[in-house]
């Protein structure tokens, strides 16, 4: 009934199988991964017939986790997986941006890749075995796939490089480095490190490509035994309009990329493209979209030869120039932290707003219940780019935002150093080529002047490439036409003394490691060069931090405590925190933390707390109130919720008949401790009016 092919190797001392032929067989191409007791169905469809309106290739990837891999219930009020996390989108990224280059340009068809964790061991991460399923599919489903593509991961612990690390390897780990590609280049990177150097992560990359080509043989002996066949694809003869236009625009396109502001250079362009496209309005077998594509086409030619021969950038800069600086922090006065970046035509407001420990982001995965302190949220409105459009978070938001969050994350200090919860929103007001990179700028800005004491300031710089045969370009601080026509995003971010994070997408079928190693040259270049005009508005942090920031102040209280803080049902630190209006957290130590927009809502709480786990003292002299009348006495609550007994011969300097004679319920005294009796507390009236 079936007709199983399955290849396994080992890799870092780990076996990897791949097996196809017994389930999902009515997809163009299926795979089961497994490592370890982690496993991953990946399947791949392609439509088998084109849509016509569109000019683009229509590739979604969508990486599933389902809780039933790791044993799981699904939390929350609807049982069942529903729109995906923001590591599921991550994930889906990385393992788009590999094999969307291998396509070639001229297939339109629409392709759906499904990579599905269905059994999790928590050790063996999915995300690479989820890359390798996905090639893995592609690569025996007949689709035009130039594969197959390859990937691993790196890590750096104790001075020598890890590949596949386990999760618990990754703890002790100065980076953690995903590098995807075919046997002869590297197409994608995505990383996050401690401050290592471009000689450091350059050999990371040669590593994991290394350590990834015994898995594309692997995939490639798969398929000689079960490929189904070569899909025909056929590609439209345009070769009389793409003449024509040359003829008519080349000088057109020319002048109009000369123009150095991006709206008049995208208004002319605009402009020749409507007059192209009239050309042939009569004429029913040339679409507008042929048009549009000869077009685009010619217009690549011309920027890029320009920059390969003539070194000519759109904007008229070198290769390396970045483009002009100016950083401004403190805009908002009654934010935490804030700053205003802006390089060239992109430009971000980010601010910094500090929390506490309730503000922590809760996220559930497959690894259990975690808790984030750090962040970052990247908003990319339509008007940034002078245009209308959908308001929401999207992947490209949720991808950029987590870059930089990477970038950042190893400047920020610890908990215990200070113990605030971070949250930084970079708005984008303008873009016009890498606003990722303004927002790590302008998150290390808008932390420093919120007064948080980040290790280094954090810059990042995106470089491009040109690239034909043999002869390259390498470019610095990319506009938006040199990323959409050129052929490398290659986006570094550090300090001055090293790497936190570089991604690198290719949209060729690779780079060599030459071209790399210049780009990362090039990048620290750059990257220092920013830095500098960032510490013209701020070069260090905020000694203290702003007014109007929930000030923090901690207090340990002995563990047998902590139930009298929270109290039963959390009834008693929800009274703390309405009496004083301040924000009061107690972890599972007995170490209470207290924030409050000012001194006199702070200093309450914390002298209710104090009330509430102190110790009665012998001879000593407390406020209390009268609770509770009996024949024998009173009994008073001082301290807080501690209670004591005053004894009928303890209420006056006389022979009291009658308790009510002396005090009656809900009376302020002042009693004096006079001693214990198994655990009770014996309190005086009559001493302490002494």
């Amino acid at each position: 009934m079936f007709k199983v092919v399955k290849k396994e190797i080992e890799v870092a001392g780990k076996k990897i199988s791949l097996e196809t032929g017994k389930i999902a067989r009515q997809a163009d191409g299926a795979i089961i991964a497994q490592c370890g007791e982690t496993i991953v169905l990946a399947t791949a469809v392609g439509a088998k017939k084109v849509n016509p309106d569109i000019d683009y290739f229509p590739l979604s990837v969508n990486y599933q986790e389902k809780y039933y891999a790791a044993g799981k219930i699904p939390g929350g009020y609807f049982k069942r997986e529903a729109r995906p996390t923001e590591s599921e989108t991550l994930i889906s990224r990385l393992i788009d941006r590999p094999i969307r280059p291998l396509f070639p340009e001229e297939f339109k068809n629409e392709v759906q890749v499904l990579p599905t964790v269905i059994s999790y061991d928590k050790e063996n991460e999915a995300d690479i075995l989820s890359i390798i399923a996905s090639s893995a599919a592609l690569a025996i489903s007949g689709m035009p796939f130039l594969g197959p593509v390859g990937a691993s991961r790196v890590g750096l612990v104790g001075g020598n490089y890890v590949l596949n690390p386990s999760k618990s390897q990754l703890k002790d780990s100065k980076l953690d480095l995903v590098v995807a590609g075919t046997k002869d280049a590297v197409l994608m990177v995505e990383s996050e490190a401690s401050g290592l150097t471009e000689e450091e992560m350059l050999n990371a990359v040669k590593f994991g490509h290394e350590g990834f080509i015994p898995v594309i043989k692997m995939i490639e002996d798969l398929a000689k035994e079960c490929k189904k066949s070569d899909w025909v694809i056929e590609k439209k003869d345009l070769t009389e309009v793409k003449k024509k236009l040359e003829s008519e625009f080349t000088e057109d396109l020319k002048k109009a990329f000369s123009i150095r502001d991006k709206q008049e250079r995208s208004n002319k362009i605009s402009e020749i493209t409507d007059r192209a496209k009239k050309l042939y309005e009569e004429n029913e077998e040339i679409t507008d979209l042929d048009v549009n594509s000869e077009l685009k086409s010619l217009e690549k030619t011309i920027v890029r030869t320009d920059i390969l021969k003539n070194k000519n950038r759109i904007d008229g800069r070198g290769l390396s120039d970045v483009r002009p600086i100016m950083c401004e922090v403190g805009i908002l006065p009654r934010v935490h932290g804030s700053a205003l970046f802006t390089r060239g035509e992109t430009q971000a407001i980010v601010t910094t707003t500090l929390g506490t420990s309730d503000d922590e982001q809760k996220i559930e995965s497959l690894d259990g219940l975690q808790k984030e302190r750090f962040m970052l949220h990247y908003n990319f409105p339509p008007f940034s780019v002078g245009e209308t459009g959908r308001i929401g978070t999207g992947r490209r938001e949720i991808g950029h935002g987590k870059l930089a969050w990477r970038a950042i994350n190893s400047s920020l200090p610890s908990k215990e150093k200070f113990p605030y919860t971070f949250r930084i929103v970079s708005e984008i007001t303008e873009s016009n080529g890498s606003s990722s990179m303004a927002t790590v700028c302008g998150t290390s800005l808008a932390l420093m002047d919120a007064g948080v004491p980040i290790k280094e300031p954090v810059a990042g710089i995106a470089m491009g490439l040109i690239k034909e045969g043999n002869d390259f370009s390498v470019l610095s601080d990319i506009l938006g036409d040199e990323d959409h026509l050129g052929d490398m995003d290659f986006k570094v971010a550090g300090t001055k003394d090293g790497i936190t994070s570089l991604q690198m997408d290719i949209k060729i079928r690779g780079i060599t490691f030459e071209i790399m190693e210049q780009a990362l040259k090039q990048a620290k270049d750059g990257r220092i060069h920013i830095l500098g005009e960032m510490n013209k508005a701020l070069s260090k942090s905020r000694d203290e931090v702003g007014k109007h920031t929930p000030k923090m102040e901690k207090i340990s209280v002995d563990k047998k405590d902590i139930a009298t803080v929270i109290g039963k049902g959390g009834a008693t630190i929800r009274e703390i925190v309405e009496l004083s209006q301040a924000k009061v957290d107690i972890n599972d130590e007995g170490v209470v933390t207290v924030a409050a927009p000012d001194e006199e809502s702070r200093n309450k709480a914390m002298q209710m707390i104090k009330d509430l786990t102190a110790k009665p003292e012998i001879n000593k002299i407390y406020n209390g109130k009268v609770m509770k009348i009996m024949e024998f006495g009173a009994f008073v609550n001082f301290l807080g919720k501690q209670d004591g007994l005053v004894h009928i011969s303890e209420l006056a300097n006389k022979r009291v008949a009658k308790v009510t004679d002396v005090i009656k319920e809900g009376d302020e005294v002042k009693v004096k401790v006079i001693g214990f009796d198994r655990g009770k507390v014996k309190l005086s009236i009559k001493q302490a009016a002494v």
